[in-house]
């Protein structure tokens, strides 16, 4: 006789289902099924909620994909299998990127893990890096997935955050407070000794970029007490300011540095995924074996497609142009977004150094006001807690998704201050 008892998913599973990411929450709040189960036309909402850019990719970049397909014989390559790392010519047209656009010394090949976008890659490399127990520094706010993976990769890590936006000020304290926040840093290191201390570079949700000092002061901490630091540079490519020196910090000569990186955002290749590791040859010998247990080899056909585009667009400098006229694009659109929220709503918010996003004080908990405020005017922003608890009265706007269409962005913004109260 069948028993009537069904199984049950793993313990830490079950845990995560009542740990829900902050970011498919939003996701679901967004749906066209909600939105007309609130009684609102989805046609007449406005989102600020997604992560994502909304350029086009290069067209060379798209012509490199025509060509594969339209070759028989070359299309039938990118049916094949590459090497666990990714396709040799790939990840060295991916060192010449780096050395073309940040000036990035000594990166070779060999010094790059190709995978299926960073959010894999981030969690493969938790896997690699991170022990049941261990401790790992991130910053108070930040990007509200790394909580998630790490608690899937290890269920009894730590996390210790460093707190960098003060929400008494609502300023950036790594900018306003560069010594407060370098004591807390300190402070907090020598008190947890944290195997892995992470930021992204620009930072979501903040926009902000982590000054060169405090890198610094990150980059000598761990290295004196042999713990690692990754970077994230999803966004590497969206800066608004002149980048700082550690975007050319390479693996050959900081061998505890790992930069994560993401095709996701700069060529706009959100739903063709591809990403990459950089860092010394222990961390990508052990992120091999690991890869070689979660996606055996990176997409193919993303890689062919990949070097074509970089060998021709680094050669004839379209490449550097591109990067260069989608960053005035998102400035504009991070103008546009600052001026209407202190015309229309009057409320503090962060200035962008560069990336999608501002977030702005709502004055009460961001919780509840996100469903009130799209259910009273159709629109939509993310709440800030599930960033980090400095952010609990705060709300991510992001201005990557209305690039295109900057009225969009003022009239979201206008509807929201109409309906907020003073």
């Amino acid at each position: 006789m069948a028993s009537s008892t069904s199984p049950a998913l793993s313990g830490l599973v079950r845990d995560q289902l009542h740990s829900p990411s902050p970011i498919r929450q939003i996701m679901k709040m967004a749906e066209r099924a909600n939105i007309l189960a609130m009684g609102l036309d989805p046609d007449q909402v406005i989102s600020f909620g997604g992560g994502w850019v909304n350029h086009a990719a290069p067209d060379a970049f798209r012509q490199a994909y025509i060509d594969i397909v339209s070759d028989a014989a070359t299309f039938h390559q990118s049916g094949g299998y590459t090497a666990t790392l990714g396709d040799l010519a790939c990840r060295e047209q991916i060192a010449r990127f780096e050395a073309h656009l940040f000036g990035m010394p000594r990166l070779g090949p060999e010094h790059i893990a190709v995978g299926m976008g960073s959010t894999q890659l981030t969690k493969d490399l938790f896997t690699t890096l991170v022990d049941s127990g261990d401790t790992v520094m991130l910053l108070d706010p930040t990007y509200a997935n790394y909580e998630g993976q790490l608690k899937f990769v290890a269920p009894n890590v730590k996390i210790v955050r460093l707190p960098v936006l003060d929400p008494a000020t609502w300023t950036y304290r790594p900018v306003s407070d560069p010594e407060g926040t370098a004591r807390d840093f300190l402070r907090l290191f020598d008190e947890h000794r944290p195997s892995l201390v992470l930021f992204g570079a620009p930072d979501n949700p903040t926009s902000q970029i982590v000054p060169q000092a405090l890198a610094e002061l990150m980059r000598e901490r761990t290295a004196a007490a042999g713990a690692w630091l990754a970077i994230d540079y999803a966004y590497k490519c969206q800066y608004f300011e002149t980048p700082p020196a550690y975007y050319a910090w390479s693996p050959a000569d900081h061998p505890h540095v790992i930069g994560i990186h993401s095709n996701s955002k700069w060529a706009r290749g959100l739903g063709r995924r591809l990403g990459w590791i950089e860092a010394a040859a222990p961390v990508i010998e052990g992120l091999e074996r690991v890869l070689q247990c979660s996606i055996l080899c990176p997409d193919t056909l993303e890689q062919m497609a990949m070097a074509r585009y970089l060998a021709g667009a680094i050669d004839d400098g379209s490449l550097r142009r591109y990067v260069d006229d989608t960053n005035t694009r998102y400035r504009e659109a991070a103008r546009v977004t600052l001026e209407a929220i202190d015309t229309f709503i009057g409320r503090r918010r962060l200035t962008p150094a560069g990336g999608l996003y501002t977030v702005m004080d709502v004055g009460r908990d961001a919780e509840a006001f996100v469903p009130e405020a799209l259910k009273a005017t159709g629109v939509l922003v993310v709440p800030g807690r599930g960033f980090g608890p400095s952010i609990a009265h705060g709300v991510r706007i992001s201005y990557g998704p209305l690039v295109t269409t900057p009225d969009r962005i003022t009239e979201g913004l206008k509807r929201l201050g109409a309906w907020m109260p003073a």
